[in-house]
């Protein structure tokens, strides 16, 4: 069978390639203020409040945690500081990898080249890029595109930027509400989902499930 082999494979960032630490973040700042249950539904609730807030107009990513942080306080009946939202900001550029991006993204960058769309501030994914052990041809943020995913705008930003359409690309995430859902909608018909374990599979939108980063490659017959 022939494989489908795209002019770049765009990635999500943070979850898919970062390992995305805002859950343990959060049991810092909280965890000894709320036993287990609750401190599991403010982790949940926390979540829930970043993709509302991205799904409004575009505004810095650390008001996006400021606003959510504060809004999920609030439900649980915690005090909000804002110095916890900045805490929590400033850990974002010192996360790393998945064990098993490094590997994965090695192999492939040598045959096909790679691009990141993330919901990301563009002065500080750099430090996170540089740690994935790969070079990548474009990095593109959502302060680039003046919306965050799921927007479709930062996906068309992305198409422009690199000028090529959905047919000619495949896009990897390990988030269906964040980018799969509207890669489906936009017409990305070669999709990769990485099974992160923090959402279900959804095979209404057509995709490739792999267990992690090392896999990335066979999908292209590497």
């Amino acid at each position: 069978m022939q494989r489908f082999r795209p002019k770049y494979v765009t990635f999500d960032c943070y979850g898919t390639l970062i390992n995305f630490q805002m859950a343990e973040a959060a049991s810092d700042l909280f965890g000894h203020l709320l036993d287990r249950p609750r401190m599991d539904e403010f982790i949940k609730n926390f979540s829930a409040y970043r993709l509302d807030e991205v799904m409004q107009d575009w505004k810095p990513y650390t008001d996006v945690v400021h606003n959510a942080l504060e809004r999920t306080c609030r439900r649980n009946n915690v005090a909000f500081r804002a110095e916890d939202a900045e805490t929590i900001s400033n850990r974002v550029p010192t996360w790393g990898p998945h064990q098993d991006v490094p590997e994965g993204l090695a192999k492939l960058a040598k045959e096909i080249p790679l691009v990141i769309l993330s919901n990301a501030m563009t002065a500080l994914i750099p430090s996170n890029v540089a740690k994935l052990g790969a070079p990548f041809h474009a990095v593109y943020t959502a302060e680039q595109a003046s919306a965050y995913k799921p927007h479709f705008k930062a996906f068309e930003y992305m198409f422009d930027m690199l000028g090529c359409g959905p047919e000619d690309i495949t896009h990897v995430s390990s988030s269906f509400r964040y980018d799969l859902m509207s890669a489906y909608d936009l017409g990305i018909k070669s999709k990769v989902w990485v099974n992160r374990r923090h959402e279900p599979a959804n095979p209404y939108y057509e995709y490739t499930e792999i267990a992690d980063v090392t896999q990335l490659p066979s999908v292209f017959g590497l």
